[in-house]
């Protein structure tokens, strides 16, 4: 195909060659969130230490849920910024903004210092989630959004599994502090490559009146244009005024109150699951090795999952495919709570991790396939911000089970009903019929 001689937003010669680099690109992006989902709890241990910050139980508390707080804040304001600013230029500030802070967690010489860090790199850090999101989807072709958003979610356990793998080999080694430090490290590599090859999307071009822009970027891509669902604003402070306030509006006040609901039923199993599976299952008397290598087949399941539900959902639809995973996920978290031979547990463990999490992902999906391009961003950050209350309430309620002494088998009943409430929230969404140019 040739270079057509019209501009966009990174040049056309730049377009054409980025073809292969918008879902890599976003897929680090993600798995920068996989990284910090687990970094505090490996260096928790340390930091509880005398000759470090000697954290305390309240202490600890803290420095695990500010980051969570800063994501929730900045999943809601880098999701409008996003709708009012570009794709591009939000993805690549909230990569360098928590770059930056998480590179200075390593020099933080008390708890308070490294609380407030660790907030200001969530600012960041929950812009990465909804803008890398919206982005794949508004690449991907037609019909493979679903496959797209669950694929790029894979970042997400990868980066995870390699934190935890990483810590077993640094912290003994080199001590908490070089977490950080090469936690910040990928932005070295992942900046530059985001400033010469990321395009703009297509769809924020069309829904902000840069029609021309638009349609190089549809033609290198092969790629349909969305037409708006509202009158395009010629300014960025009339589109401020509409971008989230068109959430609340009739037309998409339902959806947007499933969505919260969904996603904060899904980041609690998430979050909870993660934090407490191990403890769980060792009151439950497995072995302590056993109960550690749970979280680790619980993530492999995941990813498997994630593969799966993606493919489901271009073929089914987002919200039917939730739905199944959400209600599979309350079935298999049920049945942990019957005591089975460990190869047995093993299975069931793995299969929970391939609903529990693709659930989640799937709300994602049904996000981005059910918003117009200027709110689309918007929709995805209020998505992932209610999401993080979630993932604040789930580790709190399983460990006030386990103070209770009730976190098996009751932990697991719990996480069930909030696996119910998701599938049952997810039933009265609405499609939005699909729209293009």
């Amino acid at each position: 195909m040739t270079t057509s001689s019209a501009g966009s937003d990174t040049g056309t010669g730049t377009v054409a060659r980025a073809a292969g680099w918008v879902a890599p690109l976003c897929w680090v992006a993600v798995l920068m969130d996989g990284f910090d989902l687990v970094v505090v709890g490996t260096v928790v241990p340390v930091l509880k230490k005398p000759e470090e910050f000697a954290l305390s139980a309240a202490g600890t508390t803290f420095v695990i849920t500010i980051g969570l707080v800063g994501m929730m804040i900045g999943a809601l304001a880098v999701g409008t910024l996003t709708d009012l600013l570009g794709r591009r230029k939000a993805l690549i500030g909230a990569v360098i903004s928590f770059s930056v802070f998480t590179l200075l967690c390593a020099f933080a010489p008390n708890e308070g210092v490294f609380g407030v860090l660790r907030f200001l790199a969530g600012l960041g850090l929950g812009g990465c989630l909804p803008t890398a999101i919206a982005m794949v989807n508004e690449f991907s072709r037609s019909g493979r959004s679903g496959r797209a958003t669950t694929t790029v979610m894979t970042g997400y356990h990868v980066g995870a599994v390699a934190t935890a793998a990483l810590a077993i080999v640094v912290i003994p080694e080199l001590g908490w502090r070089w977490m950080f430090v090469l936690g910040s490290l990928p932005a070295l590599v992942l900046v530059p490559l985001m400033l010469r090859s990321l395009p703009e999307s297509a769809a924020y071009l069309v829904a902000h009146g840069r029609r021309a822009e638009a349609e190089v970027v549809a033609e290198r891509y092969g790629l349909e244009l969305e037409a708006p669902d509202a009158p395009v604003a010629a300014h960025a402070g009339e589109t401020a005024g509409a971008t989230l306030g068109t959430l609340f509006t009739s037309a998409y006040v339902r959806n947007t109150v499933v969505v919260a609901v969904t996603s904060f039923m899904g980041l609690l199993l998430v979050y909870g699951l993660n934090s407490w599976l191990p403890t769980i299952m060792k009151e439950a008397d497995y072995e302590l090795g056993a109960a550690l290598a749970f979280l680790l087949v619980l993530n492999v399941g995941a990813v498997v999952g994630l593969l799966v539900a993606g493919a489901v959902a271009d073929r089914i639809g987002a919200r039917a495919a939730g739905i199944a995973w959400f209600a599979a996920a309350a079935l298999f978290l049920a049945l942990l709570s019957i005591r089975l031979p460990i190869g047995g547990i093993y299975v069931m463990v793995f299969l929970t991790g391939c609903f529990v999490f693709s659930a989640q992902v799937l709300v994602y999906a049904f996000v981005s396939a059910n918003h117009p391009p200027q709110v689309r961003a918007t929709a995805l950050g209020w998505s992932a911000g209610a999401g993080r209350v979630g993932a604040i309430v789930g580790p709190v309620i399983t460990g006030a089970l386990f103070a209770a002494g009730l976190a098996f088998p009751w932990g697991f009943y719990f996480f069930a009903v909030v696996g119910f409430l998701g599938a049952a929230a997810l039933t009265v969404a609405r499609v939005r019929p699909g729209r293009t140019l």
